[in-house]
């Protein structure tokens, strides 16, 4: 009985050491865009298309999944919505979002499309998107985006 006591502690303890990587995203852009770094708030706007154009005029393209538990838990605690409410909030703007299926296709959008913003795990990054600071951080460095 003891010896399964520490084996589940010992089990315990090396999980609860190990980084949670589950929700980590990345927000990512087009290569040729030269945005290199937005505030929270920024990016806030951009995902509640208020602010619709990049500084250099471009149209904003916003990219999501049809499907990701990473991506709908950021967007809810960024832009301060339920998960109903954001459901709501894209299927009542469908016209102004590109849905994809992957972060693969995330990363085939945004690379192709001028002024493209989507979301991805970290573990998709890819030399064919451009990663944004978000408040001045990179992904994975603590207060990147809410997660």
């Amino acid at each position: 009985m003891k010896f399964s006591r520490v084996w589940f502690l010992l089990g315990f303890l090396v999980l609860s050491l190990t980084p949670c990587f589950a929700h980590h995203m990345a927000v990512v852009v087009n290569k040729d865009s030269n945005v290199e770094a937005l505030s929270s708030a920024h990016l806030a706007r951009i995902f509640q298309l208020e602010d619709k154009k990049w500084r250099d005029g471009k149209d904003v393209v916003i990219v999501l999944h049809h499907d990701s538990a990473g991506e709908k838990i950021t967007l809810q605690r960024l832009t301060r919505m339920s998960g109903s409410q954001l459901e709501s909030f894209i299927a009542a703007h469908r016209e102004s979002v590109t849905a994809v299926d992957s972060d693969a296709d995330v990363i085939k959008a945004v690379e192709t499309l001028p002024g493209a913003v989507g979301l991805i795990d970290v573990r998709s990054i890819t030399d064919h998107v451009k990663v944004v600071k978000v408040d001045g951080k990179l992904p994975m460095e603590n207060g990147y985006l809410p997660h």
